[in-house]
């Protein structure tokens, strides 16, 4: 974890629902009340998640697929940047993993800009946590159907930056009785030159040196080839 004095983001999507999170227990609150920013990456499917959300800190929100009410808070693309570090949101990436420079192509077809250093995706329900060609890949699954089962608590993610460093860590939001969590856990720390640490459910996951530069690859789900 970085220290203190760090922009803390927290982050979540596809939560499918259209009331208060408080009706999963006091996690959810717990968590979003220590964010500065909170990003929803898309598939709200009610204002009332929004509502809930922007009492803990500003809000940024995407429009999924399954959001066809209107609501100007969502918006179907996101570039900000925080700590001098450029992020992109969308809900749907187009991840084409038969292409070399995959996240070049993904910058320029989804994120339309070619300089992030952090992208970020919802829509899978399945969390994802990679570093390719000097770019942090985040996607933190569901916070309320996690990988496509039924409401319950799933996961969420934490970006903490500064001017010089990074941490991002997908995180459990807690346990549902009668109805287990299925999410992984999962970090990358990074700096301006690449990824320093990573882990898997608690086990360190190697670095590789690849043709575009130190890699990290999610070992979830498919494997290292799924989609972002």
């Amino acid at each position: 974890m970085l220290l203190s004095d760090t922009m803390r983001i927290g982050i979540l999507t596809d939560t499918h629902y259209s009331q208060s999170l408080d009706n999963f227990g006091p996690e959810p609150r717990a968590f979003f009340s220590t964010c500065d920013l909170i990003l929803h990456t898309g598939d709200i499917t009610a204002p009332a998640v929004l509502d809930w959300l922007e009492q803990f800190a500003p809000l940024l929100a995407l429009q999924g697929n399954h959001d066809t009410y209107p609501d100007a808070r969502m918006l179907e693309f996101l570039a900000f940047e925080r700590e001098r570090w450029r992020i992109g949101a969308i809900h749907i990436a187009d991840d084409n993993r038969e292409r070399p420079d995959r996240v070049a192509w993904m910058k320029y077809q989804s994120y339309r800009d070619g300089e992030y250093d952090i992208l970020i995706a919802g829509d899978s329900h399945y969390e994802r946590l990679d570093y390719e060609d000097h770019t942090l890949l985040l996607n933190s699954g569901s916070a309320l159907i996690p990988h496509q089962s039924s409401h319950r608590l799933g996961l969420v993610a934490l970006l903490e930056l500064t001017p010089d460093r990074g941490h991002a860590e997908l995180i459990r939001l807690g346990e549902t009785p009668g109805l287990p969590n299925p999410s992984h856990i999962g970090h990358i720390d990074f700096d301006r030159n690449g990824p320093l640490t990573a882990s898997f459910d608690g086990s360190p996951i190697p670095i590789e040196v690849r043709p575009t530069g130190p890699s990290i690859r999610w070992p979830g789900r498919y494997g290292p080839d799924d989609q972002l």
